[in-house]
């Protein structure tokens, strides 16, 4: 598999995205009486990328007001698949189970005015979405356009070898979903397909979306042969309001980039537009939007069932209650360029690991990947050690010997474990793990035993099931002796900051700008040790709307760019929904995680806020950027 990696590299797609879990637990089939959790105000988060975010728009508009319901209704009807290509291709959906995870392949696509079929068309985007409403996580998976993959034959094609893309072009929205299901061996149950007509429309209905820019992306076609040209840009490093057709030029660029970079790229951008809906968006936006998606988007469903409303809002409800650090973009690692080629190769092995991970999603990973960089025990871990973990494991489905295996199974990932006999009746049809909500963790111990189930069902324990143990599993009819993976522990080892220190670094430059800015700069007093200043807009102070603003950028040795940002807007939508909050050497720093790695670092001080934001890719280590954050000072002592 593999990318067009032109000369001065380094990419991401554009995307849309964000599916949510299953209607409600069927209560009625179930054996025992149970009690549902109080929801929280669904109206304080939207959900996590451009297609998914816009429907949940319109729960929105649902909530907020009881007479748009019917609205509401029109609208998910109208999304439900009309197109030939969209109706076939749903035949070839898993339908989702009640309450359990869900899976959501996105695909954009670039259809020219005037093309009546799919065919010929491109899909840029092609993405993996899962909703797991048992652990409250959202995970995201993105594949490059330039991968080389087997594609099952279609409409007269016989199957071939070739780049994901071309699934599109030559068997329509069926035949990315067949290639995608085939290539991941992950069951998909919802199929969002995305006109790009629609990225800029809905992007510039809401005023435009708010990104963070890494460097200087500049092209006019003016250097290059003629014939051959690249989509034109002109974007300034910093943090800053772009317009649709703007936001679209970054997440396309390719010019000096790869697909690696195009699908950071595009994360990037979901994470912002999830950022823009949650904090500036208004009823009075919503028509437009609402049309916009009607005329430009299809969402068919699994088992050839109509998209239900409520099934919507259920979705909606997730995203809303999302915990901070529970929505992971999962990157496909170690894509190499094939020798000779334009495509992009990656191994069967390194393909598992990350279809692993997007199954498995590690909530604790930002807390461990601090811990090893503070040096310091980690605090608030959702889930307890298997160690502490208690298990009485109980025969649900008359199998003979099924506790006895799952027990023996759980006791091999450290679990304590004991063969607790027979159930109360052989009738359950999903394994069960019932936990006891006096015991401290118990509910987030319960939610990680039920992963390894793969389709378990979490309940709190009724009174009569409550045992000495942490935890009751109930072994279930789709129990057969296996156990998934668990998730693996990513996390970084301690290493010692890579940064060099230079207490008079810029201050030359920074300190007169005092007076302009109206807030303090603050200087970077170490830097990571293989960077420098950009030659390219390494100094740019300019106004986001009404505040201003100072971003320093720096390019390392191996070319990647990463930034320091200043202004007096506090509460700008980038600061949002801190991953943690820690207090080191007398600051509060918020941090933002992808995954174990530190994506970005902001602090608050003398009335403005600033941060630090890594690379595209985290190349600087966790270490690294609490150094370079520790570091700044004020440029002038007050």
């Amino acid at each position: 598999m593999r990318t067009t990696l032109k000369k001065g590299t380094r990419g991401a797609t554009n995307g849309f995205g964000a599916l949510p879990p299953g209607p409600p637990l069927d209560t009625e089939s179930s054996p025992r009486s149970f009690y549902s959790m109080p929801r929280r105000n669904p109206l304080r988060l939207l959900g996590k990328a451009l297609v998914w975010l816009v429907v949940l728009v319109l729960v929105a508009a649902g909530a907020l007001a009881g007479g748009s319901w019917l609205f509401f209704n029109h609208s998910v009807a109208a999304i439900r698949p009309h197109s030939k290509e969209a109706i076939a291709a749903q035949k070839s959906l898993d339908a989702p189970s009640p309450g359990q995870p869900t899976t959501a392949i996105v695909i954009g696509y670039d259809r020219r005015p005037g093309e009546q079929s799919v065919l010929g068309s491109r899909s840029d985007t092609v993405m993996l979405l899962r909703a797991d409403p048992r652990n409250e996580s959202v995970t995201l998976m993105s594949f490059p356009r330039d991968l080389r993959v087997s594609i099952p034959g279609c409409k007269g094609h016989p199957a071939f070898t070739g780049r994901i893309n071309e699934a599109y072009t030559y068997c329509g929205p069926r035949g990315t979903l067949d290639t995608v299901k085939e290539l991941t061996g992950i069951p998909i149950n919802y199929m969002i397909t995305v006109n790009f007509r629609a990225f800029t429309r809905i992007v510039d209905r809401l005023g435009g979306v708010y990104l963070d820019i890494d460097q200087r992306y500049f092209n006019d076609n003016s250097d290059l042969a003629p014939g051959s040209t690249y989509a034109t840009i002109n974007l300034k490093p910093g943090y800053q309001k772009l317009t649709g057709k703007q936001a679209l030029d970054f997440v396309r660029f390719r010019h000096t980039d790869s697909d690696l970079y195009r699908v950071v790229r595009q994360q990037t951008f979901i994470k912002a537009f999830k950022q823009q809906i949650s904090s500036t968006w208004t009823l009075f936006q919503l028509p437009g939007i609402v049309n916009t998606v009607t005329d430009n988007v299809e969402v068919a469903k699994g088992g050839e069932k109509a998209l239900d409303p409520d099934e919507v809002l259920g979705y909606a409800r997730l995203a809303f209650e999302l915990p901070a650090g529970n929505f992971q973009q999962i990157q496909l690692e170690n894509i190499y360029e094939e020798p000779g080629s334009f495509l992009l190769s990656i191994s069967d092995e390194d393909l598992q690991d990350g279809v692993a991970r997007f199954l498995n999603p590690d909530a604790d990973a930002p807390e461990r990947a601090l811990g090893s960089a503070t040096g310091q025990r980690p605090k608030g871990l959702t889930a307890p050690e298997p160690s502490s973990v208690s298990i009485s494991v109980l025969n649900g489905n008359g199998v003979a010997g099924s506790a006895s295996d799952a027990a023996y199974l759980l006791g091999q990932r450290g679990y304590v474990t004991s063969n607790g006999g027979n159930a109360s009746n052989f009738d359950y049809f999903r394994t069960t793990i019932f936990y006891d909500p006096a015991q401290a963790k118990g509910k987030a111990a319960a939610d990680s035993v039920g992963q390894l189930f793969g389709d378990a069902e979490i309940r709190e324990a009724p009174v009569d099931l409550r045992s000495d143990t942490m935890l009751v599993a109930v072994v279930g009819k789709t129990f057969h002796g296996t156990l998934g993976p668990a998730p693996r522990d990513r996390t970084p080892e301690h290493a010692p900051p890579a940064v060099v220190s230079e207490p008079g670094f810029m201050g030359p430059e920074l300190r007169p700008l005092e007076r302009r800015a109206g807030f303090r700069p603050y200087l970077p007093t170490v830097r990571e040790k293989s960077s420098s200043l950009s030659d390219n807009e390494g100094v740019r102070f300019y106004n986001i709307d009404d505040h201003r603003a100072l971003r320093l950028t720096f390019v390392t040795g191996t070319g990647e760019y990463w930034g320091i940002q200043q202004t007096d807007w506090t509460d700008a939508p980038i600061l949002g929904g801190p991953t943690l909050t820690r207090r080191i050497k007398g600051r509060t720093y918020r941090l933002y995680f992808d995954g174990p790695k530190l994506h970005m670092v902001a602090f608050e001080a003398d009335g403005a806020v600033y941060w630090v934001v890594n690379t595209l890719l985290n190349r600087m280590s966790n270490e690294t950027m609490l150094a370079i954050a520790q570091g700044l000072k004020p440029a002038r002592a007050r």
